[in-house]
């Protein structure tokens, strides 16, 4: 029986278009470095440093050392030179971007209904962007006050999607076997990937992602107000 629920953010809690938001959220952000560093350069040296992030299977490594090390070995900048600068983007600017997302009250009462059914609950975002960036998108989808047992966030997650790593230390970290997770997200590669590992899966139609690279187990799917029903319902992957 599933003891613990992990939800995807960005297009499952809190719809949206993850590219749209992410060239916006770029767009905006270049410019705000001109004084220390060329834009454009800048984005390259940020993507390079995703990109390593991504590739990364290294466990003694946080991710956030992972995209420091790439960031200022292409940018021959010293962390002292940007980081202010950057620190300043996600405490001021980053929490104006909720416009480019569409919230909706329903992320909030499948959450509370997941505690309600005495389920443990962890918000598996891919851990690419700081603690204090996905904290604002928490709030923005409504649910930044929630006791979750987990959100995975760069300082601290050594993995990310689609590796089933990331998943696998999930699960050692709540001190859970796979078998007892369902993975609730919108993205058929890097959130349905858990298929393979043992955990039951549903996909969150509206966004969905599917590059046509690979296909994983679909237990279950449907709309955000589907999930919120079979879970009060306790009915198909929620059944107890």
């Amino acid at each position: 029986m599933a003891k613990v629920i992990l939800f995807d953010l960005d297009g499952t809690l809190l719809p949206m278009d993850t590219e749209s938001f992410i060239q916006n959220y770029i767009k905006e952000l270049a410019p705000r470095v001109a004084h220390i560093m060329e834009p454009n350069h800048f984005v390259k040296s940020l993507w390079a440093g995703t990109e390593a992030m991504i590739k990364n299977l290294d466990p003694k490594k946080t991710n956030e050392q992972v995209f420091e090390e790439t960031f200022l070995t292409m940018t021959k900048l010293n962390k002292n030179d940007i980081w202010p600068t950057l620190d300043h983007f996600y405490e001021n600017i980053f929490p104006t971007f909720s416009h480019f997302t569409q919230p909706t009250s329903t992320a909030k009462k499948v959450v509370d209904e997941a505690f309600s059914q005495g389920y443990r609950v962890a918000i598996a975002t891919n851990p690419v962007f700081p603690k204090v960036a996905i904290n604002h998108r928490l709030n923005w989808a409504g649910v930044a006050d929630m006791p979750f047992d987990m959100v995975t966030v760069y300082e601290e997650s050594t993995f990310t999607k689609p590796h089933t790593h990331y998943y696998n230390d999930i699960c050692q970290r709540l001190k859970v076997t796979p078998e007892e997770c369902i993975m609730v997200g919108n993205d058929v590669q890097e959130d349905m990937v858990v298929s393979t590992i043992g955990m039951k899966t549903f996909l969150v139609d509206g966004f969905v992602i599917d590059r046509g690279t690979q296909s994983y187990a679909i237990d279950e799917r449907g709309t955000l107000d589907e999930l919120y029903h079979r879970l009060a319902s306790r009915t198909g992957l929620f059944t107890k």
